[in-house]
């Protein structure tokens, strides 16, 4: 389900959360931004490019840091498989193709730090993630935390640890008209939030 969101266009709900979370972190988060990727085809003789619009999912910025973060939610299903997020996957491994392919990695890393007026080692890679498959999710954090950018490692953020950061912010007392953070505070309020484990969302899955 997509519902409008102050980001501009249309926003996933789990999106949203994160979104609440990068904010938390005194970024300024966009929704879903294009950038133009340069790719080289297939063709055995001679060299062609062609050149995609690869998506990333959220855009964060502050001063000191660009995020480019990919966010797959997967609740009511099997959830993140690590041979999609490695791109071992023989057919799902594109829709990590930000993480996976390092072409289309660095040239999407080198883009966001031109447009947007960025270093490349101050341009982070982030994935999100609201449920793992299970017994997947070691092997999908190891493989991100063995990859190489001018940043560092690809992080990755589980459900858990978004609602926790949500939670602090719905905390506070200065008003802000966001239907997450009134959802939040409705919960608190009627005793209807349990704490959550850094990986899962078990107490909000159910509602």
């Amino acid at each position: 389900m997509k519902t409008s969101s102050l980001l501009g266009g249309a926003v996933e709900a789990f999106e949203q959360f994160v979104a609440l979370a990068m904010e938390g972190e005194g970024l300024v988060v966009s929704g879903a931004l294009k950038f133009p990727v340069r790719l080289q085809t297939r063709k055995a003789a001679y060299a062609e490019f062609q050149t995609h619009g690869f998506e990333v999912d959220l855009v964060g910025a502050r001063h000191d840091r660009l995020v480019l973060a990919t966010v797959k939610s997967f609740f009511g299903s099997r959830g993140v498989v690590a041979d999609e997020v490695t791109g071992a996957h023989p057919t799902n491994s594109g829709r990590y193709a930000m993480l996976n392919n390092l072409a289309v990695r660095t040239a999407l890393v080198q883009g966001a730090a031109n447009r947007f007026g960025f270093d490349e080692p101050d341009v982070e890679l982030r994935l999100y993630v609201g449920r793992f498959a299970s017994g997947h999710e070691e092997r999908v954090r190891s493989w991100c935390a063995a990859q190489e950018l001018p940043s560092g490692p690809i992080r990755v953020v589980g459900a858990g640890e978004v609602v926790t950061h949500v939670r602090d912010i719905a905390r506070a007392k200065q008003y802000r008209d966001n239907p997450v953070l009134a959802a939040l505070k409705v919960l608190e309020a009627t005793g209807s939030l349990t704490q959550v484990s850094s990986g899962h969302l078990s107490s909000l899955e159910k509602l």
